[in-house]
């Protein structure tokens, strides 16, 4: 095209005839546009660049292969199957047996159930469920969560390579939603264990796990959050992380960027049971304390004060005249408690424990119980202005919702009756409708295929009397029970707004 408008302008020129012709000018400005725009592109042309040949660089690598190939061969699939019990008013909302989303319950509904047609006690059907684990010691210990094998008859672990093995319960803490169980096997691969205090707002987070039995799958996020907590009624100290944990992932690991475990994942929060970034995990320090007094002792022992607190709020904090809003603040003081054996006083403010600041309640609870029991711990507090230091000798919590068993069942005990107690206290009491001096001891878990689900006892009973002598302490019920294995027990229970006699058959 260029080529052919200069031989045209050429020609013109050569002439020399005057275009006056409107025509011949309209046609003589085209060309000569078309001339123009034609050069600048050709310049345009001329002065791009090259074409680059892009070559990768042979040692980049934005991965997280090698913490996943030190992480993986730890983590495992548990599969367990077993008895769960279900009252009539559960059919209303399954999503009630999803509260934790690491098991896989199959409905209930069009199942044989084993109790006759028409029976208002405790009914239990064959569930199965699969979980994750971390193997944290070369000889077939391995971690978990209490949800995962909680009422397992039969557990079952599986690794990534397919080896395949039985497992048996150590020890399950409910409170803390922790368990251990032990295969036998050697030099098996560990995960190291972090220190999760060393954790920030922020750090890069890996979870391994098997979520909905797809398979070992690694996902990656961040920590959002420290100190979470999601039922006041446990010790909980979550990181709550955005890396996505779906059913299956509880037990599995949380772990940072060195391949050190931080955490166990628990338990997410979401509207549909799927995952939308709020995922939280077991702090792996907190897991270290249980998991050692669960392999000891196959239970928890905690340690306790013996008050009730409640956090501090900015108006609280004014009208006791502090400069700033933090501790806990004591309400109340049991009697014959190791807090009122140190001198603390309704009103106090707790500041510190053992050189810890307290943050929230929730903080110091935690604390308080991972103490060994009977050992010493100062307490920094402020009373009418002032700071005080105190140091207490702490009690042991009665109870810790810590259940054991090995070999088969925990019932070959004869005094074993298959439930969980803890004494009543004055306020429990009063929400019972009972006097505040009420003496007795709160069901707070009944086994689905125990001695008191079969007599009918139901969570929330409190038992007052085993054949007509009052019991306080779980020491008092096992004995009672005891002394009448060969004939059915007669307990005093109040439900409700009634009480009621019970009889519990031999084991």
């Amino acid at each position: 095209m260029n080529r052919e408008v200069f031989r045209r302008g050429s020609w013109a020129k050569s002439t020399g005839l005057a275009l006056l012709a409107a025509g011949v000018l309209l046609a003589g400005a085209a060309w000569g546009g078309l001339a123009s725009m034609t050069q600048a592109s050709a310049a345009q042309s001329a002065a791009a660049p090259a074409p680059q040949i892009a070559h990768p660089v042979a040692t980049g690598r934005d991965s997280y292969a090698d913490v996943v190939k030190v992480v993986a061969p730890a983590v495992v699939t548990i599969q367990v199957e077993g008895k769960a019990a279900m009252s009539p008013t559960m059919f209303q909302d399954d999503d009630q047996l999803r509260r934790f989303f690491g098991d896989q319950f199959d409905s209930p509904r069009g199942n044989q159930f084993d109790s006759p047609r028409g029976s208002r006690g405790p009914r239990s059907f064959r569930q199965r469920g699969l979980g994750s684990g971390v193997v944290v010691s070369g000889d077939g210990y391995i971690l978990t969560n209490h949800h995962v094998v909680n009422g397992a008859d039969t557990m079952t672990v599986d690794f990534a390579d397919g080896r395949t093995f039985k497992a048996k319960l150590v020890g399950s803490d409910e409170a803390s939603d922790l368990a251990v169980i032990k295969i036998d096997a050697a030099n098996l691969h560990t995960l190291a264990l972090g220190n999760s205090d060393l954790a920030q707002v922020g750090d890069v987070v890996l979870a391994v796990g098997n979520p909905l039995g797809v398979g070992e799958t690694v996902t990656m996020g961040i920590i959002s959050a420290k100190g979470r907590q999601t039922d006041s009624d446990q010790y909980q100290d979550f990181i709550q992380t955005d890396a996505p944990i779906n059913q299956g992932n509880s037990g599995g690991a949380l772990v940072n960027l060195k391949g050190e475990l931080i955490g166990i994942n628990s338990q997410i929060l979401s509207p549909s049971q799927g995952n939308i970034g709020l995922g939280f995990a077991i702090p792996v320090n907190m897991a270290r304390h249980v998991m050692d007094d669960l392999r000891k002792d196959g239970h928890v022992r905690r340690a306790q004060l013996g008050v009730t607190i409640q956090p501090m709020t900015s108006d609280l904090a004014q009208s006791l005249g502090l400069k700033e809003v933090g501790g806990a603040i004591v309400s109340s003081v049991a009697s014959g408690s190791a807090a009122e054996h140190a001198g603390v006083k309704r009103g106090d403010v707790i500041k510190s424990y053992n050189g810890q600041q307290v943050q929230d309640i929730n903080s110091l609870r935690n604390r308080v119980a991972e103490t060994a029991p009977g050992s010493s711990a100062t307490m920094v507090i402020v009373r009418d202005g002032s700071e005080r230091n105190l140091t207490v000798k702490l009690d042991e919590a009665t109870s810790s919702k810590s259940a054991r068993r090995e070999g088969d069942d925990a019932s070959g005990d004869k005094a074993a009756l298959g439930v969980s107690v803890a004494p009543l206290t004055a306020d429990m009491a009063a929400r019972a409708g009972l006097q505040k001096d009420a003496r007795g001891l709160v069901v707070e878990n009944v086994w689905p295929d125990g001695r008191a689900a079969r007599a009918g006892i139901e969570r929330g009973d409190i038992i007052q009397e085993v054949n007509r002598q009052p019991v306080q302490t779980v020491d008092d019920l096992r004995a009672a029970i005891r002394r009448t294995s060969d004939r059915p027990a007669l307990l005093l229970v109040h439900r409700g707004e009634r009480d009621l006699f019970v009889t519990v058959r031999p084991s």
